[in-house]
């Protein structure tokens, strides 16, 4: 079939079983071409196909509602809605999106990037049907791994309770970014091996009805025998016991499974949820063999070998160097545990798991509770170490405030992805962590600007004794310094000269300290002497040295890959206007008050204008006031 042709799922309803499962070949092929080139998240989509293809033909988008939960799976969805045109430009700079886009189609009803969403936002459109009187199905789409998040928990509570119409399709491939972990994954390997249950229990009771009631003791017994019945044949009734009809487990590959349970469940009153087992990765060899989440998503392959292409880079990643670092560190220290919600592998925690399997907790899609275990770790004098990206340290700010801070305990956390991420978009930036984690009182946060100091700082952190303290690190490669063969402390709150000027002062960190040390260098050639700072610690900051640049009345221009509003450049004005310095001294460069979508790094950094020329630009006009001033 030309998939490019298709323009809405509703040539659907008149397709035959084999043609379906045509069509499903084409999707799968289309999309290991595609994706081999663009990257993106395979695995997931190619897990999916026949129950996209299925639920768009038993239902009727937009009138009925489909929420993916995560999104990272709505790949096939886009094509049956008339986007394979676009699939060449998938995650690039102004291309589609990887995720479900509102402003892409009528047929994306909600937009996600983080996990265990979508039931939430399914009960409030439930709610909002019923209020207005409307007819339409709401289907959310989630994972077993998403399915362990609180929010999604909490959420089943709510909807089990309200017994609102809805129809739940719990996509179970085993996996989620990693391996699943915890008891309710259990419990789903148990209904996996259970067999069918609503088959035989509907049948059970059109027995049970056919016995002439004998008073009530009768129909007691009748219900006592069902409710055996239940438990018998499914371990737990977990779902039941919620408020929802289970149906399952299903063949997520078998036409024939999903349209008879998805009928079943159109008739169904009540929340229902529908059990799909499907094989994450089907169809492509590799991906199908992936056991610990490398397919889960991916950048440009080879489709003949299932090789990755990179550049051939030597420097280190950033997430290898910490965990490395805190290996070596947790080989001398016994008290050093390793936590992380669901991302070992992006974390680059498998030698860590391997070495101390005891020392090292993966507590699965569950920020929250990553966050607090961790405090908990702390109160009895251990070390924890929370690897977690900053997109999804977002979701735990109250238990960073309230549990670590508060507390002042000695939580090291290990912020990954910090700064922009590029394809995975704007739910993705990790370009918030500055501003939600400044005003929290005992607080050490800092970013180091190469992988040496990188190591150092990972060291310091483990050593640190008087409170939380985080390290800020970006998504990729290091610049490729050579490693000191020793670790050393960095003193708390120091900033480091790396070139020396008086016209003008740049305060940067992290990944723009390349883009100050370009920019100095060409305004020298300008006659304008400027002096690089590498504002290494965040908080506190080096009031010395801040100090110093303000007595002096140096202008500063502050670079920061982070949101402007309550970041590092507002902590320099703050401090200024705290201690009786003009404020207007300072200038400042970072990302403005919008979403930043998806595409590469530089693109969006030219888009925003944190850019080397803008930085000149920016020191050219100051350094001429302050000579104006002078």
């Amino acid at each position: 079939m030309d998939l490019m042709s298709i323009e809405n799922p509703a040539f659907l309803k008149g397709l035959s079983n084999e043609e379906l499962n045509i069509l499903s070949e084409d999707i799968r092929h289309f999309l290991i071409n595609r994706l081999s080139q663009t990257g993106g998240h395979i695995g997931p989509n190619l897990g999916v196909v026949e129950l996209t293809i299925a639920l768009h033909k038993c239902f009727d988008s937009p009138k009925d509602k489909f929420l993916w939960d995560v999104g990272h799976q709505s790949y096939v969805h886009k094509i049956l809605t008339g986007r394979a045109k676009d699939f060449d430009t998938l995650r690039q700079y102004k291309g589609l999106s990887g995720f479900p886009k509102m402003n892409e189609s009528e047929h994306d009803v909600w937009e996600t990037g983080h996990s265990s969403t979508s039931l939430s936002a399914a009960m409030g459109m439930a709610v909002a049907r019923d209020l207005k009187k409307e007819d339409s199905y709401i289907i959310p789409i989630i994972g077993d791994g998403a399915l362990t998040g609180g929010m999604a928990l909490e959420a089943l509570n709510h909807i089990g309770d309200e017994k609102k119409n809805m129809i739940v399709i719990l996509n179970d491939n085993e996996m989620s970014i990693a391996p699943n972990v915890g008891a309710l994954h259990q419990v789903l390997g148990r209904l996996r091996t259970a067999g069918k249950y609503q088959w035989v229990k509907d049948e059970l009771e059109m027995l049970l009805k056919k016995i002439p009631a004998v008073g009530g003791k009768m129909a007691a017994t009748a219900e006592r025998i069902k409710d055996s019945l239940k438990y018998l044949l499914v371990s737990g009734v977990f779902f039941e016991e919620l408020g929802f009809t289970y149906l399952g487990p299903v063949d997520g590959h078998d036409y024939n499974d999903l349209f008879e349970q998805l009928n079943y469940a159109k008739k169904t009153s009540g929340p229902v949820l529908l059990h799909v087992i499907t094989k994450k990765g089907k169809g492509f060899s590799p991906a199908e063999k992936d056991k610990i989440g490398t397919w889960h998503g991916t950048g440009p392959y080879k489709i003949e070998t299932g090789d990755f292409v990179k550049p051939a880079i030597t420097a280190p990643a950033w997430s290898k160097l910490v965990s490395d670092t805190v290996l070596k560190l947790a080989r001398k220290d016994e008290r050093i545990v390793a936590v992380t919600p669901a991302m070992p592998v992006g974390s680059k925690l498998e030698s860590f798991a391997k070495e101390f399997p005891s020392r090292m907790l993966d507590v699965g899609i569950a920020e929250q509770h990553a966050v607090t275990l961790a405090a908990g770790l702390a109160t009895q004098k251990m070390k924890p170490f929370l690897a977690i990206y900053s997109t999804f340290l977002q979701r735990a700010y109250d238990q960073m405030l309230h549990d670590v801070c508060r507390q002042k305990l000695n939580v090291f956390i290990g912020i990954d992805r910090a700064g922009l991420v590029g394809a995975d978009g704007e739910t993705h930036q990790g370009i918030y962590d500055i501003a939600f984690l400044r005003h929290m009182p005992n607080l050490v946060l800092m970013m180091p600007k190469d992988e040496n100091e990188g190591q150092h700082m990972v060291n310091t952190a483990i050593q640190y004794n008087d409170g939380p303290i985080a390290m800020r690190f970006p998504r990729g490669n290091g610049i490729g310094v050579e490693l000191d063969s020793t670790l050393k402390t960095i003193p708390i709150g120091t900033w480091e000269v790396l070139r020396e000027g008086s016209d003008a002062a740049i305060l940067t960190f992290g990944t723009t300290i390349e883009m100050a040390m370009e920019a100095a260098s060409q305004l020298e050639l300008q006659g304008i002497h400027v002096k690089v700072v590498n504002a290494r610690f965040i908080k506190p900051l080096d009031e010395k040295m801040l100090s110093d640049l303000l007595k002096k009345q140096i202008p500063i221009l502050t670079i920061e890959e982070a949101v402007l509003q309550g970041g590092f450049g507002s902590y320099c004005i703050e401090y200024a206007h705290d201690h009786g310095f003009g404020a207007n001294v300072i200038d400042r460069m970072g990302i403005p008050d919008e979403f930043i979508e998806h595409g590469d790094v530089n693109s969006l950094l030219e888009e925003i204008n944190l850019t080397k020329e803008e930085v000149v630009k920016r020191i050219s006009a100051i350094a001429r006031k302050k000579q104006k001033r002078a």
